[in-house]
């Protein structure tokens, strides 16, 4: 049995990557950050209409919420079908729950 041998290549590319990471994760916090400013905006602001405040923050909601399961849950990435199935279970669970609850309530 042989251990892998790294070389000079093998590090350089893996601190490339390494590098290009931790910007991607810096980037994504940062439009985060812009996205949730923007959702508060449309909230605080009286210009803004209801009727379009609700589906622009439902819509900022949603992007939020793929940059976070992609970027920081690292879904995207190899061998993550069991994470990736119990996330989706979880949504699917919550989204019966909630339609659950509002029939009840309306009803």
């Amino acid at each position: 049995m042989t251990a892998k041998r790294y070389t000079v290549d093998d590090s350089i590319k893996e601190s490339q990557s390494q590098k290009r990471e931790s910007r991607q994760f810096y980037v994504t916090f940062i439009l985060m950050l812009v996205l949730t400013a923007l959702s508060f905006v449309a909230v605080a602001s009286e210009k803004i209409p209801s009727g379009f405040t609700i589906p622009f923050i439902l819509l900022i909601a949603f992007i939020l919420l793929v940059l976070q399961v992609v970027i920081f849950m690292h879904l995207n990435d190899k061998n993550t079908e069991f994470p990736t199935l119990f996330f989706f279970s979880g949504f699917f669970i919550a989204i019966i729950t909630i339609a659950t609850l509002m029939l009840l309530i309306w009803w």
